[in-house]
């Protein structure tokens, strides 16, 4: 049984997602055994609780210094024996430490296409915000390993969803999670929970 550690800072809609394949068979193999953020309001927190979750707020602000915070988040992973880590809109940089600690263990959800509109700065409506501006026709959204550079890790599954004349930054986001992220992510963590998933030389197979 994979034991996955989920790290959010918002809403939770992709954590939702992945609670959503786990209780309907479409993620098996799995279970989510801690959600973390580093926003103690964080709605996600609240999601977690309601599946009987360990829920906690683990804040920067809270510690002296980012090496302190980095520590404290690595050592609640590593005391709940969490297999893979999900950052599903987390808004923190990854640590080195962390990736060191757990290499193609840690995954990411990213709403383009990578590696279009991806890299530093690159987030929430920033991303479609400049889809919008350059007028691509298609974006979509990307799963991928995490390594030690912004969006550069080995990617695992991608959708395209459609971009519409007339769109706002907001319907373009909501429609890219509806029809992209809240696919691909249980069907990466799926794939990985069931051994299904192979990396080479920063490829990423289907066994």
């Amino acid at each position: 049984m994979l034991k996955i550690g989920v790290l959010v800072s918002g809403g939770g809609t992709n954590l939702q997602a992945i609670l959503d394949a786990i209780d309907a068979g479409e993620i098996t193999n799995a279970k989510v055994d801690i959600v973390i953020s580093n926003n103690a309001s964080a709605y996600a927190l609240e999601r977690a609780r309601k599946h009987d979750i360990e829920a906690t707020c683990i804040a920067p602000k809270d510690y002296p210094d980012r090496e302190a915070f980095h520590k404290a988040l690595l050592a609640k992973l590593q005391e709940k024996e969490a297999d893979l880590i999900v950052l599903a809109g987390y808004l923190v940089a990854i640590p080195p430490m962390m990736v060191e600690a757990y290499p193609n263990k840690i995954i990411n959800i990213h709403p383009s296409l990578i590696p279009s509109f991806c890299g530093k700065g690159f987030y929430g409506l920033k991303v479609h915000d400049a889809v919008l501006a350059r007028g691509v026709k298609v974006t979509g959204a990307t799963v991928h390993f995490v390594d030690a550079g912004t969006d550069t890790g080995p990617i695992i599954l991608q959708k395209a969803v459609k971009v519409k004349d007339g769109d706002t930054s907001k319907e373009l986001q909501r429609r890219v999670m509806e029809k992209a992220e809240w696919k691909i992510l249980p069907e990466a963590i799926n794939l990985i929970a069931n051994d299904k998933i192979a990396v080479t030389d920063g490829i990423v197979s289907l066994k």
